[in-house]
């Protein structure tokens, strides 16, 4: 029970105070005026004016409440090191322990393991909640069990009561991590970018290690080693082998004594682009498809044209002088014999053999294809006649063989079922809205995957393979017709693309092909194949441990499915003869960027009401009762600070001056003021 008293005026305080202040004027007159009464009235003032301010004595029912301690344990990955676990979880029980025998005091155990995904220990977000749930007048003290490494202390709150750090960890602890800076996302293929090294030691490092081994691999192949110094920044030179996903990975193997390898490797995934696809296109006359394949070409910025037109065949004959024409010798040795290899992709668009092109460049164009290059012929009449390109050293490398006969009937061209599974010719859309186009020559298949067909299923689209290079035939010269929207059109544009793409070896349109695409620490497998069905896809994860996984065809000749990771690092992908490798999140997570114990991250929060750090490995601190605002941490002690809250379960109130009394004292000093002058 307490007693207090309180005043609730009849009128509004700034009435109550001019009735006080006139009350005030009156008697100070009477005063100064000499009337003996002066007391009085002044007494009977007093008492109106008390009246008026409504005094009550208020008796509260008070039941006292008790303190609210928080210790929150830090489980995330870093406190896994080492013997920080164990050191958690016997400080928190032996401290537990202490603190439920103390009188009036709760405790509360909040646990904190690792954040959604990347995010590193976020014990700040768990003590913002902690507190959203308790009444902060209740709470005496914050405990922290952790190893100070945290991540989000940005979102501290304002604190109720001292927190404290009781931090895990040795003072022996060391460890070297690996550090790669401004790797960029893409690259230029077979040109060296410049990446940024660092090894680090941190903590109790040992001395004399002057400089440390560097294993680097490139898609899982086999590593290369080198010696870097560490403490210093390395700039080290790295090239690209190929176009797509380029998987580097970096590796410090882990020394003696260090607190662990997960922060030794650095997993960097780039892009592989071309600079500039050289292309070179060689018209045999023109046509109104030329230009369909020059403008193709020109609206990719990427793409270096060198168009060859034959404008003067050998066989016109119109008298102009050869000195007063305005044409200039095109440079063919140059281009067929010496910089051919510089080429990325040659379409012969319905060239025939004129004797412009020696039989020795073209059969230097047949070891081209076979050292790796690619070489599309988009078939004319002239394909067809005694002339034709097939009839030429290029005929053993090329997919189809002429009949001798051109066809010029309208068809729509038809995807093959071969076609709806191989990326240059699937979702092209519905044939049945696609124009017609009015010429075919007519060819027989020989090698290769036939893709489209045309008129009575004749094969229209032939892909193939020779040796390292790769083989493409059109057989017909009106595809420029989609171009135009006769009959409605067609995707022409799509259509050439793609396959002026996978000439030049794109990987997104390899037709047999194995990859993943990456969301976090989960994976999207994806196999492309011509094939109707595939085996499991074998997975191997970072630890060696594999397993099988079956895919699920979601379109013809494309098989996915959907794989968590549950470790962070390097995966490994084999189906058949395909494979490849992916990386799952960081190669070293958040959580051991700073794997070395330390109070530096919370001081300042700490600071704010005088908390403390205490190392665990040097004993458990003893619990006192401190003030607020006086130092709560010591050598060997912290402190809690007792709140003293309490919960009010009734509360009666009684009115000091009661309207009777205040009318007969009134009166009363009124009447004997009037007396005692009156006998004056």
């Amino acid at each position: 029970m307490t007693g207090t008293v309180i005043f609730d005026p009849l009128i509004p305080w700034p009435a109550l105070l001019a009735v006080a202040a006139l009350a005030l004027t009156g008697v100070t007159l009477a005063l100064l005026r000499g009337l003996s009464g002066w007391a009085l009235r002044g007494l009977a003032a007093l008492i109106l004016v008390a009246a008026l301010s409504g005094p009550v004595y208020q008796v509260e029912d008070r039941a006292p409440l008790t303190d609210i301690v928080l210790m929150i344990e830090d489980q995330s990955a870093s406190q896994a090191l080492s013997d920080r676990a164990d050191q958690t979880i016997q400080t928190a029980d032996e401290l537990a322990a202490e603190i439920e025998i103390r009188d009036n005091t709760e405790l509360r155990r909040i646990r904190v393991g690792d954040g959604d995904g990347d995010e590193g220990t976020q014990i700040m977000a768990a003590l913002n909640a902690a507190l959203a749930e308790e009444p902060r007048a209740r709470i005496a003290g914050i405990i922290l069990v952790s190893d100070g490494i945290v991540h989000d202390v940005d979102q501290a709150p304002d604190l109720p009561a001292p927190m404290h750090l009781l931090q895990t960890g040795r003072t022996g602890d060391w460890d070297r991590r690996l550090i790669v800076r401004n790797a960029p996302a893409f690259a230029i293929i077979d040109e060296p970018i410049t990446l940024t090294l660092r090894i680090e030691d941190s903590g109790a490092a040992p001395a004399g290690a002057g400089s440390a081994p560097l294993e680097i691999s490139v898609d899982g192949s086999e590593p290369e080693r080198f010696n870097i110094p560490i403490g210093v920044d390395v700039e080290l030179p790295v090239t690209l082998p190929h176009g797509g996903r380029n998987v580097i990975q970096f590796t410090v193997p882990k020394a003696e004594g260090e607190l662990t390898d997960r922060n030794n490797t650095a997993l960097i995934q780039m892009n592989g682009v071309r600079d500039r696809l050289r292309v070179l296109l060689v018209s045999g006359e023109p046509h109104p498809g030329g230009r369909t394949w020059r403008n193709l070409l020109k609206s990719d910025s990427s793409v270096d044209l060198v168009h060859f037109t034959i404008l003067r065949p050998p066989e016109k004959q119109d008298g102009v002088p050869v000195d007063e024409l305005s044409l200039i010798a095109f440079p063919t040795r140059e281009l067929f014999l010496e910089k051919i290899n510089d080429f990325d992709l040659i379409i012969f668009d319905r060239y025939k053999r004129r004797g412009i092109l020696p039989a020795i460049y073209l059969d230097n164009v047949t070891n081209y294809i076979n050292d790796g290059g690619a070489v599309l012929i988009a078939a004319g009449p002239d394909f067809a006649t005694a002339d034709s390109i097939f009839r030429s050293p290029l005929a053993p490398v090329l997919p189809a063989q002429p009949t001798a006969r051109v066809i010029e009937e309208r068809f729509v061209p038809m995807v093959t079922e071969t076609g709806d599974r191989h990326p240059v010719t699937s979702d092209l859309g519905e044939s049945d809205d696609w124009g017609a186009w009015l010429r075919q020559i007519d060819v027989s298949h020989r090698s290769g995957e036939l893709l489209m067909t045309g008129i009575e299923d004749r094969p229209l689209l032939v892909l193939d393979r020779v040796g390292e290079g790769r083989v493409a035939l059109l057989a017909s010269d009106h595809a420029w017709l989609w171009s135009r929207g006769f009959e409605g059109g067609g995707p022409q544009l799509e259509l050439l693309r793609r396959l002026a793409h996978w000439m030049m070896k794109e990987p997104e349109l390899e037709e047999e092909a194995l990859w993943a695409e990456a969301n976090g620490q989960s994976m999207r497998i994806i196999r492309q194949t011509l094939s109707e069905e595939v085996g499991a896809v074998t997975v191997t994860r970072p630890n060696g441990e594999t397993l099988e996984i079956e895919l699920e065809e979601v379109s013809p000749g494309r098989f996915e499915a959907l794989y968590f990771g549950p470790e962070i690092g390097l995966y490994r992908l084999q189906e058949g003869d395909q494979s490849a490798v992916i990386g799952l999140g960081p190669a070293a997570p958040k959580e051991f960027e700073r794997t070395i114990a330390t109070d530096e991250v919370l001081s300042p929060i700490l600071a704010s009401l005088r908390g403390g750090a205490i190392r665990v490995e040097e004993g458990l601190p003893v619990i006192r009762n401190v003030r607020l605002g006086r130092p709560a941490a010591g050598r060997g002690w912290i402190g809690l600070t007792p709140r003293d809250a309490y919960e009010t379960r009734d509360v009666t109130q009684a009115g000091l001056l009661p309207p009777w009394l205040v009318l007969l004292m009134t009166g009363g000093f009124l009447l004997a003021g009037w007396l005692r002058e009156g006998r004056r």
